[in-house]
């Protein structure tokens, strides 16, 4: 499951529709978390959520792994008339578990770079919770978002 936050829809629409120079986002991260505190459409800021082993000598640094405002990070963007939405993906993210396991990967989540990160979007991780032992890569791949009237 994938979703965008209230918080993340108030954003965008205080940055595109109300042109709030604050609310822009010099960059992005992707998190990891675990089930400890699941995201949802009414999460606000990443510590409300338990990120997994935050010990950057494991392959995780706590806050996530940088995402570029650019066509770099978010590599597909695509209007589809026919069924009416915008889609974005991200582009593929990879960490390496290094002298310890990455342990309990359950929900990615997309925040922004504010002191205090607001939780943007959020998707779960297909088989999860996984654990990355020492060698071991994990990959996002193809993680989208769709913008969509109902």
């Amino acid at each position: 499951m994938a979703g965008f936050t209230n918080r993340g829809k108030k954003l965008m629409g205080s940055v595109y529709l109300l042109a709030t120079a604050a609310d822009i986002p010099t960059a992005f991260k992707v998190a990891l978390v675990t089930t400890a505190s699941a995201p949802t459409q009414d999460t606000n800021t990443l510590s409300q959520l338990t990120q997994v082993n935050t010990q950057t000598a494991y392959g995780y640094t706590a806050g996530g792994i940088a995402v570029e405002r650019s066509a770099t990070g978010f590599d597909t963007v695509t209007e589809d008339d026919s069924g009416d939405l915008a889609s974005f993906k991200i582009k593929d993210l990879v960490w390496t578990a290094n002298g310890g396991s990455i342990s309990s990967i359950s929900y990615a989540v997309l925040v922004d770079d504010n002191a205090t990160p607001n939780v943007i979007a959020y998707w779960t991780v297909t088989g999860g919770p996984v654990t990355v032992t020492t060698g071991q890569t994990f990959t996002l791949q193809d993680c989208e978002l769709q913008l969509k009237e109902s």
